[in-house]
């Protein structure tokens, strides 16, 4: 077959060009080339902290979706997040003992768990596949969850993206809330890319709620506690007579921050303790697993949890700072409705190669708010040398291990320093506090179903930054040497000697119940007073382990028309009006202003396809192509 007489030139040309490219694609980086960027657009967006985010829920039948809640069932909605339209969105209620009090008061302010992918794998909210809606319940100030989340966040620890939300349903005010990523698929993918590893949320407490949360806890078991000091709820005032009755069985005595006392009444699993290698004796980890997990997955972490309670070769089984970071914020917010508290839940456990992190969550009872009939002295000195309450630090398998090294120790206290240098020293904290209650006041001045009064909330925040000043203060004590960092009948831990008559910061004019304790889920004003010992009595009720969730998915629409009959806004990325009305498509970046702000990323169901290989591979099939077009029409 006869062609163009220079058709040998211009194949060669063409292949040369090819080649050329490919070449250039390969070196990118090296010729000035940005890489797509792998970041997530949700994060820019919804969780954008200089705002307050407004979300839009529609729904016919709310009336009765809320009388349905407890049963955590997802129901579909639609979504107006900050005038951007997604319809059939999945929704239920979520919580634990949060969601029994809130029913049991009769609030319908639950806090919802959102799924854009349940039911379309492939559909999110630029990128994110879950979101929790959390109701702020028993926190006047509005801000533990955030604070220690910003915290965690901005000392290096992995941690759950977060931002102020109003909710408004079918066009009526409902509240302001949290919004936070859930911890599973995009937040791994945010953190650990698109090889990451397994996730577990340890658990064996259900009480009152919580899907998912484990199984076989027995309310009776607070029944047993009997006159046991530290059980709440044993007398008028909430609290045993000391000295009166021993610990239930299964329980461990420890010590709570008002002094000895306390429970724990979380299985062995969950505590991180080896027990063998039975797949069954882990049964509170694997069945919460938050990743599909097969039998090799089981055999890892086992194997690396004989390793952690054996001590030995911590580094090849513990990520070492990002742990010690960890245990760094959390230690100073005094959380006790946690690992380190009575019931060992409420934080994530990832495995990647034999090696362990956790991941934070849920700090709403925070700075005290779990334990009634605390002082707040006793909570701003609280050592962080012995920080576990209802237990022992030996019974912390995943926390022991710092104590049981000097160096570990060492190293436990030099980021201490630093934490209190980076929030405290510089100030910093105290121009969070103060930027985000001027922030959100407006807002929770006009919630409709807020916990407490705007009073109470303005006081609440004054309490919360008055107490992290004080901690702070008692902590760089602690470091020192002049405030014990330890049981009082314990060693001191301290790198500095410790003087024969340490002096405890004074803190008896803060009251921790203005900052929010469990129990105060009554309503507006009726935040103080309230009996946290009546709560554990009658709130906490047991529920079996929920069946698991569907697998079925949920679907994020692109802004058009919602089947509610909302039109959605005229709005382009940037939030400027588009000429016509036209509505953009959210798989395509509209422009290049856009794609700048995105990081060229082409967000096509939330996930970053483009990088150098992909347009090497592309450059590649050109090359052949090429070839074979010069042999199938080479000039004879």
């Amino acid at each position: 077959m006869s062609t163009h007489k220079q058709i040998d030139r211009i194949c060669c040309g063409v292949l040369l060009l090819v080649l050329l490219l490919t070449i250039a694609f390969m070196n990118a980086g090296t010729l000035g080339v940005q890489a797509v960027s792998s970041a997530l657009g949700y994060e820019s967006r919804l969780f954008d902290t200089s705002m307050v985010h407004t979300i839009e829920i529609e729904m016919e039948d709310w009336d009765s979706f809320l009388e349905g809640c407890t049963d955590e069932e997802y129901v579909s909605c639609s979504l107006v997040i900050d005038q951007e339209a997604c319809k059939n969105v999945a929704i239920r209620a979520k919580g634990n003992t949060s969601l029994t009090s809130v029913a049991s008061y009769g609030n319908n302010r639950y806090s919802f768990k959102v799924e854009f992918d349940h039911y379309d794998q492939s559909n999110t909210y630029y990128g994110l596949d879950k979101l929790c809606l959390n109701n702020i319940i028993q926190d006047n100030t509005y801000m533990k969850d955030y604070v220690t989340y910003q915290m965690m966040s901005g000392f290096g620890v992995d941690s759950p993206l977060c931002s102020y939300v109003y909710l408004t349903v079918n066009g009526e005010d409902f509240g302001l809330y949290l919004a936070v990523e859930g911890v599973e698929e995009s937040f791994l993918e945010r953190n650990y890319g698109r090889d990451y590893g397994e996730l577990y949320k340890p658990d064996s407490m259900s009480m009152g709620g919580g899907r998912g949360n484990g199984a076989g806890f027995d309310p009776g078991i607070l029944e047993d506690a009997g006159t046991w000091p530290g059980n709440p709820g044993n007398d008028e005032e909430g609290m045993g007579a000391p000295g009166e009755g021993m610990p239930p069985e299964g329980m461990e005595t420890g010590k709570g921050p008002g002094g000895p006392g306390g429970m724990s009444m979380g299985s062995d699993d969950v505590s991180l303790i080896y027990t063998d290698d039975e797949y069954d004796s882990y049964s509170n980890i694997f069945d919460n697993a938050k990743t599909e997990i097969s039998d090799s997955d089981k055999e890892r972490l086992i194997d690396a949890l004989k390793k952690l309670n054996e001590g030995k070769n911590i580094d090849t089984v513990v990520d070492i700072e990002e742990v010690i970071r960890y245990f760094t914020v959390h230690n100073f917010v005094c959380n006790f409705d946690s690992y380190t508290g009575s019931m060992i839940h409420n934080y994530y456990l990832y495995e990647k190669d034999g090696q362990l992190s956790m991941i934070p969550w849920d700090y709403n009872l925070a700075f005290g708010g779990f334990e009634s009939g605390t002082d707040a002295e006793g909570l701003v000195n609280y050592p962080i040398d012995s920080p576990v309450s209802g237990g022992t630090v030996e019974s912390r398998p995943m926390l022991a291990w710092i104590f049981a090294d000097e160096e570990y120790t060492k190293l436990y206290h030099q980021y201490f320093a630093e934490f209190i240098e980076q929030y405290f020293t510089s100030g910093e904290f105290e121009q969070m506090i103060d930027a985000v209650s001027e922030m959100i006041a407006p807002y929770v001045e006009k919630d409709p179903t807020k916990f407490c009064t705007y009073e109470e909330f303005q006081e609440g925040v004054s309490t919360l930054k008055s107490f992290c000043v004080l901690r702070a203060e008692s902590i760089e004590g602690q470091l020192d040497g002049t405030i014990s960092s330890t049981e009082a009948a314990g060693p001191a831990v301290s790198e500095e000697p410790q003087t024969e008559d340490t002096e405890a910061v004074e803190a008896a004019s803060l009251s921790v119940e203005a900052m929010g304790i469990m129990g105060n889920t009554f309503g507006p004003g009726n935040g103080s007073g309230n009996d946290p010992g009546k709560f554990m009595r009658e709130g906490f009720m047991s529920k079996a382990e929920s069946a698991a969730e569907d697998s079925s998915r949920g679907n994020q629409s692109r802004p058009e028309e919602i089947q509610s009959g909302i039109e959605p806004p005229e709005m382009d990325f940037d939030g400027e009006a588009m000429p016509g009305g036209a509505v953009p498509d959210m798989e395509k970046p509209q422009d290049m202003n856009t794609m700048a702000k995105t990081g060229y990323q082409t967000n096509i169901s939330g996930r970053t396809i483009g990088n150098t290989w992909i347009l090497a591979a592309a450059s590649a099939a050109l090359l052949l192509a090429g070839i074979f077009f010069a042999c199938r029409y080479k000039r004879y």
